[in-house]
């Protein structure tokens, strides 16, 4: 994969030996002994403050299990989608999973040998209990599976989904598989919180072990499928603030995390050699949105003008401090799926050129006066960008974005930074003018092209994506195809039109790869997935935690 240069130099910093900053020297890890320790536990941190109700359910996005993330090392999956790298798929508790070619059905062998924690074996009627817990409503399909049921044929389990699942495949093959025996046995999976003795049973990794308001600690499972594991213990923990987080990352108190830090260079990784950051681009991105429904952003010129004066190199540099890649091709997509960019686009890159904006602009009518834009109905060019307020790297972005706009076309950029909820419902009721937003990452070139131009987010007058509420029943057709469709064939004819209807509209501006962030330190562990090697990403959140953890290894 291609690296932008702050990329491959945030590497290179990250693995040269550095000096230990005067007072911030490592301190042994408190779950296992000292530094280089073949039994030091790992400590895995969040910044989201106090998490003070125990729930170890893992469908509960808001119990203990998820917030912390310690649901992932208990309760595995059939499969892991790697996020970036490859974006492979890995068999985990299946041995194998295959798709039909519509992929409204996935057909699996569930792998032998597996035990959960309480030493009962895993067999395939917990795979088909897990999901029929959706089909007969015990538990709500909050991912929206759509699933009909199963059917067994020897040692191969049919799944079978109402629609396609070519964008989902993630999603389905992400579910945690849970255990019959116990989960036959609970009234309400929606709710319950799986406290009582003997119920966080799991095939993962890790078995719990305690729960406090201040730390969760997992023990190695002995009997784990997967063979033995290098890491005897996690603790898991969560900190105040993205600034408590870094002081803990920076001093060895954390050992794993996954965060923005602002001058990540001077604030963590420069504290210790051993400190490292990982950058692992998605297919997701950054992207600048607009409400195309209402001036100025009603003008497809504008739009194209403002795509050949945004600098995406310095969204990367100075926004994100390296922790991304620019995004320039005219269709939105990033390198990871450089190779689906049709032919006839694979060398038509945006890039910073003012002439250019200027003579499209002066083409469709726009005139300057006293150096400010004037469109063709003689109003000045002013808009508003909305992010959050505190959303640093975003902010720095408005800020850049202002100044580029002013300084090359004449446009006033206004600054705008509401609390979350109020950005929310204005991105919701298309009350916005310009926003920041991520996209919906399917791994695939849908997710940039359904989140900006499918009419399919638009429910009750409220947007989920596609904010600009872009509608052209050609591109609703293609994006439906595209998700459907049962041969490469039509998928391929379906991107074209897609990637085609992106670059004449210019309905969104993508600014660079929104990437998984991991910071940890190789003091007692080697074998972390690296730039060269990203069978995995760095962030603990992230289901491939699992494969992580197997590939440890004690120094």
């Amino acid at each position: 994969m291609k690296l932008s240069r702050s990329l491959i130099a945030i590497s290179a910093i990250a693995t040269l030996s550095i000096g230990v900053l005067a007072g911030c020297s490592p301190a042994s890890n408190d779950g296992g002994g000292d530094s280089g320790s073949s039994a030091a536990a790992l400590t895995i941190a969040k910044p989201d403050g106090a998490i003070t109700t125990e729930s170890h359910n893992p469908y509960l996005g808001d119990s203990s299990a998820s917030k912390y993330g310690y649901a992932k090392v208990i309760f595995e999956p059939l499969a892991l989608v790697n996020p970036t790298g490859d974006l492979a798929t890995t068999p985990w508790l299946a041995e194998s999973v295959e798709w039909n070619d519509d992929y409204t059905e996935l057909t699996v062998v569930p792998r032998s040998g597996v035990n959960w924690s309480d030493g009962e074996p895993f067999t395939g009627e917990d795979i088909v209990f897990t999901f029929d817990q959706f089909l007969n409503g015990k538990l709500t399909d909050a991912q929206g599976l759509n699933y009909q049921g199963a059917t067994v044929d020897g040692d191969k389990i049919t799944l079978k989904f109402g629609d396609s699942k070519y964008t989902a495949q993630a999603r389905v093959l992400h579910t945690p598989i849970v255990p019959k025996h116990i989960w036959e046995s609970i009234e309400d999976p929606n709710t319950d919180p799986l406290t009582e003795e003997g119920l966080a049973v799991g095939t993962g990794p890790y078995a719990l072990s305690s729960w406090t308001t201040e730390s969760v600690t997992l023990t190695a499972n002995d009997d784990y499928w997967g063979g033995e594991l290098a890491v005897p213990e996690l603790h898991y923990v969560s900190y105040g603030d993205n600034a408590a987080l870094t002081t803990a990352l920076a001093s060895g108190e954390a050992d794993w995390a996954q965060a923005f830090i602002p001058q990540i260079e001077d604030s963590y990784l420069s504290a210790d050699e051993d400190n490292q950051f990982l950058v692992s681009p998605t297919a997701g991105a950054g992207t600048l949105f607009f409400n195309l429904q209402t001036k100025p952003f009603n003008n497809p010129a504008l739009r194209e003008a403002l795509a050949w004066t945004i600098d995406r190199e310095a969204y990367v540099d100075i926004a994100r401090e390296g922790a991304s890649e620019p995004v320039w091709n005219v269709t939105g997509l990033g390198t990871l799926l450089e190779d689906e960019i049709l032919p006839e686009y694979q060398e038509e890159n945006y890039s910073v050129d003012v002439d250019k904006a200027k003579q499209i602009l002066t083409d469709a009518g726009y005139t300057w006066k006293s150096d400010k834009l004037i469109d063709p109905d003689g109003e000045a060019v002013s808009f508003s960008i909305s992010v959050p307020a505190g959303w640093s790297d975003w902010n720095t972005e408005q800020a850049l974005i202002a100044e580029e706009l002013d300084e090359a076309l004449g446009i006033e950029v206004k600054v705008d930074q509401p609390d979350w909820g109020g950005w929310d419902a204005a991105r919701q009721e298309g009350t916005f003018q310009a926003i920041i937003h991520w996209l919906e990452d399917t791994g695939n070139v849908y997710g940039l092209y359904t989140s900006t131009m499918d009419p399919k987010w638009i429910v009750d007058d409220k947007a989920q994506y596609n904010f600009g509420r872009f509608d052209d029943p050609a591109v609703t057709e293609a994006l439906n195809t595209y998700a459907n469709a049962s041969t490469d064939e039509d998928r391929a004819a379906a991107s074209a039109v897609l990637q085609t209807a992106f670059a004449e509209n210019v309905p969104a501006i993508p600014l660079g790869a929104h990437p998984l962030l991991g910071e940890f330190n190789t003091r007692n562990y080697v074998g972390w997935p690296s730039e060269d090697d990203q069978y995995a990403s760095g962030d603990p959140t992230q289901p491939g935690i699992v494969q992580v953890l197997t590939q440890l290894e004690s120094k």
